[in-house]
């Protein structure tokens, strides 16, 4: 009886991805099934994984004559032309103050640090601290609050102020670091952040490595640097930075509030994006490798 053997693997997989999908686990490829049960870590990007990538502002600190509107106009007529969550952030907050934004020449990113633009004449400079001190113009640093993310804002050769933004933590975050720890595998926190807040948010969720200030061309080489110890990785992500390192993870999840090329890179979309759910896919997998096991099994013994 030959048909028993040739429905055993591919009935399981059909009811494993069927099963998957009834739990907003879109599995895109079979084979990340079976290399889910050999997972050693797991891998997640902080903003927009671990927190909700929805950060909004929480202060603006003008410097020298500067006053608040005039640091928020800067900044948000540069970030308006960024498609990053920090500057949509800076840019509604100006908007919803009614304040007038300036038209920008030559806009200029440079992704993960910051962004400029020249304002009425101005070359004005919107980003991390590093990325402002390279062009030359010293920060402050000791006015920064540890736990929240800062970005500052420069006007030619000095610093005209720096705005603060948290970005909430997912409810479910904290729940799917504790299974997937209850599963045996390591769970790594990916930042571009500052090295407090990073910190701050892994403490919260109870994750205890984390890489920092990751640059986004970084991550690939976190994933090799893993994956050369010997260990089987998975990567979740949602922005287009993250894509690169979905790609050469052993296993890549993308958070479906992200976007489509992170969804494309990867091998299951977590349609929830939900961490918990991260920690089902991988219940998941090895209940379906389980079961293809049983089913050959018997198949052979029925024969």
């Amino acid at each position: 009886c030959p048909c028993s053997l040739g429905l055993a693997t591919p009935a399981a997989i059909m009811v494993g991805t069927g099963r998957g999908a009834e739990l907003g686990i879109l599995v895109k490829t079979p084979e990340a099934l079976e290399r889910m049960q050999h997972l050693d870590a797991v891998v997640l990007d902080k903003t927009g994984t671990v927190t909700a990538g929805t950060p909004r502002v929480v202060r603006v600190e003008p410097i020298d004559s500067y006053s608040r509107d005039e640091v928020l106009c800067l900044a948000g007529s540069v970030e308006r032309h960024s498609e990053h969550p920090l500057a949509r952030a800076i840019t509604a907050l100006a908007l919803e103050d009614g304040i007038a934004l300036s038209a920008a020449r030559a806009f200029l990113t440079e992704v993960g640090q910051g962004a400029r633009a020249v304002i009425e004449g101005c070359q004005v400079r919107v980003g991390t601290a590093p990325y402002i001190e390279r062009a030359g113009v010293a920060v402050d640093r000791t006015l920064e609050h540890g736990a929240r993310t800062c970005v500052w804002v420069a006007c030619d050769s000095r610093a005209v102020g720096f705005i603060e933004l948290a970005d909430p933590v997912r409810s479910s975050s904290r729940e799917g670091v504790q299974r997937l720890r209850a599963l045996g595998l390591d769970a790594i926190m990916l930042s571009g952040d500052h090295r407090a807040v990073a910190h701050d948010v892994a403490q919260y969720v109870g994750i205890e490595t984390v890489h920092a200030e990751v640059l986004p061309a970084d991550k690939v080489d976190v994933i090799k640097s893993l994956q050369n110890k010997g260990k089987r990785v998975a990567m979740v992500g949602d922005g287009i930075n993250d894509a690169p390192a979905l790609a050469q993870a052993d296993v890549g999840m993308a958070i479906a509030s992200g976007v489509d090329v992170a969804a494309s890179a990867s091998d299951i979309v977590l349609m929830h994006s939900q961490v918990v759910d991260v920690a089902r896919a991988v219940e998941l997998g090895r209940a379906t490798m389980r079961t293809i096991k049983q089913n050959l099994f018997w198949a052979f013994f029925y024969n």
